[in-house]
C-alpha cells in the first residue's frame, strides 16, 4: 500500500523542486554576506525545509489525483492511474492528503519560536497548492499556476531561515516559475486532443502544439535570463555558477530538440530525465560556488 501511495504522488519527482529549496536555503544561510551577517546553520531548519517540501508536494499531488480522477478515467493516457483503475481507493488517497497536509503544517512548527511566518502561511500555501488542481477548468494560465506553486519552494526556504523575503530568492523563484511552466506546457501537448474535446484550458489546446512549444521555449529562455541575472543581486556566485548555467542552457536546448510538433514520443524523456538533471545540476553548481568558489 505504501509503495502504491508513493507511486500515486510520484514521490521521486520531489527532485524537481527540492534542489531549488536547498539552494535557496544555502543562499539564505550565507545571506548577502558582505552586507548582512550570515545566519547560523541549524539542523532543525534543514529538517523543517525537507519535511515541508516533501509533505506539501505529497498533499498537492494526492489532492490533484482526487480532483482529476474522473477526467483521468476518460483520458487514454491516464486511465491506468491508481484511482481510475481501482488500485487505490478514494478513501485511502483522501487520508494520504490529510496526513501530508498535517505533516506540512507540523513541519512549520520546527521554525518556532524564532520564526512564526511559515506556520502562519501554511494554510494559505496549501489552499494555493490545492487550487491548481482546478485551474485547467477555467484558465490557460494553469501551467503558470503550477510554476508559481513550485516557486514557493525557494521562497519558503528563504523565509523560513531569514524571516523575510529579499530580491535574490524572488529572482530564483521567478526562474523556477518559468522553468516549470515551460516543461508543463510541453507535457500538456500530449493531451491536446483530449483537452480540446473536453473543453479544458491549456496553452496547447488554445494555440495548438506548434505554437505551444514556441511559448515553452520562450519560458525557458526567460528562465535562463533570470538565472543569469541572479549573481547581480546576490554576490555569492561567480565562475562556477556561470559554467553550470551554460550547461543548463544546453540541456534546455536539448529538451526542445527532443520534442517536435509532429513527434511527441520523447516527451517523457524530456520531462523527467532532462529536468531532473537541470534542477539537481543547478543546486550542485550553485552550492559549489557558494562554499568553494573564489
Amino acid at each position: 500500500m505504501l509503495v502504491r501511495l508513493l507511486e500515486l504522488i510520484r514521490f521521486s519527482h520531489t527532485l524537481f523542486a527540492l534542489p531549488f529549496a536547498i539552494l535557496s536555503a544555502a543562499m539564505a544561510w550565507a545571506a548577502d554576506f558582505r552586507a548582512v551577517p550570515p545566519r547560523p546553520f541549524r539542523w532543525l531548519d534543514l529538517l523543517g525545509i525537507l519535511l515541508c517540501m516533501a509533505t506539501a508536494r505529497g498533499a498537492a499531488m494526492a489532492f490533484n489525483r482526487l480532483a482529476d480522477r474522473r477526467l483521468d478515467a476518460l483520458n487514454p493516457r491516464t486511465c491506468t492511474r491508481h484511482l481510475p483503475s481501482g488500485i487505490l481507493t478514494v478513501r485511502s488517497v483522501v487520508l494520504l492528503t490529510v496526513i501530508c497536509a498535517a505533516g506540512f503544517v507540523g513541519g512549520t512548527l520546527l521554525f518556532l519560536p524564532r520564526n512564526f511566518i511559515p506556520f502562519l502561511a501554511s494554510l494559505p500555501v496549501l489552499a494555493f497548492l490545492f487550487g491548481y488542481s482546478f485551474s485547467k477548468r477555467f484558465t490557460i494560465f494553469t501551467h503558470f499556476w503550477l510554476g508559481a506553486a513550485l516557486m514557493l519552494a525557494p521562497l519558503g526556504a528563504w523565509v523560513a531561515i531569514r524571516g523575510a523575503l529579499s530580491f535574490a530568492p524572488l529572482v530564483l523563484g521567478g526562474a523556477v516559475l518559468l522553468w516549470v511552466a515551460g516543461f508543463d506546457i510541453i507535457y500538456a501537448c500530449q493531451d491536446y486532443t483530449f483537452d480540446v474535446v473536453h473543453h479544458l484550458y491549456s496553452v496547447p489546446a488554445k494555440y495548438g502544439i506548434a505554437k505551444a512549444l514556441r511559448i515553452a521555449s520562450l519560458c525557458h529562455f526567460g528562465m535562463v535570463l533570470l538565472l543569469a541575472f541572479l549573481p547581480l543581486v546576490y554576490d555569492g556566485f561567480g565562475a562556477i555558477y556561470y559554467a553550470g548555467l551554460l550547461g543548463i542552457t544546453l540541456l534546455l536546448a536539448y529538451e526542445h530538440y527532443l520534442v517536435r510538433p509532429d513527434d511527441l514520443s520523447r516527451v517523457e524523456q524530456a520531462f523527467f530525465h532532462v529536468n531532473a538533471v537541470v534542477s539537481i545540476g543547478l543546486m550542485i553548481v550553485g552550492m559549489a560556488d557558494l562554499f568553494f568558489g573564489g
